[in-house]
């Protein structure tokens, strides 16, 4: 009986220890690089004692940066749309102008530097009217050693 072997049965369960360690390590690395996905554009914004706009809509708002030099930069909140960052003006009225047709009761913000010439926000406000925007706001921080609300 010392040469007979006995046949092992197959195993069908799964083993999911290795799983879930490829899982920790993505998790730790998308919240690792989540934070540096700033899509935004670091302007220096007016300071202002205003209060802030109330939104009826649970939406953000889209938003237009002017920068100093008369770049545009769209950031189409939460759209859905792939529509964010450096665009040229004929390419804004299109772009907007889409999105109004389908949420015209769309509020649209407008911030520019504290450097930007009257001028270019002007310039900005009249595309967005072309687009057929019904509400355009303007950007502002809130004054120094101002509560917020």
């Amino acid at each position: 009986m010392a040469g007979v072997r006995t046949r092992r049965k197959a195993m069908s369960e799964i083993n999911v220890v290795p799983y879930i360690d490829v899982m920790l390590v993505l998790l730790i690395i998308f919240m690792v690089t989540a934070p540096m996905l700033n899509l935004g554009v670091e302007v220096n914004l007016p300071e202002a004692d205003a209060e802030p706009l109330d939104s009826e809509q649970n939406e953000e708002p889209m938003v237009v940066t002017v920068l100093k030099n008369g770049d545009l930069y769209l950031n189409a909140g939460g759209d859905g749309d792939a529509t964010s960052g450096l665009i040229d003006p004929e390419s804004l009225v299109q772009t907007v102008s889409a999105i109004v047709r389908r949420n015209p009761e769309l509020q649209v913000l407008v911030g520019g530097d504290t450097a930007v010439e009257y001028g270019r926000i002007y310039d900005a406000m009249v595309l967005l009217q072309k687009a057929g925007v019904k509400k355009v706001g303007l950007m502002s921080d809130p004054l120094e050693g101002t509560p917020e609300a």
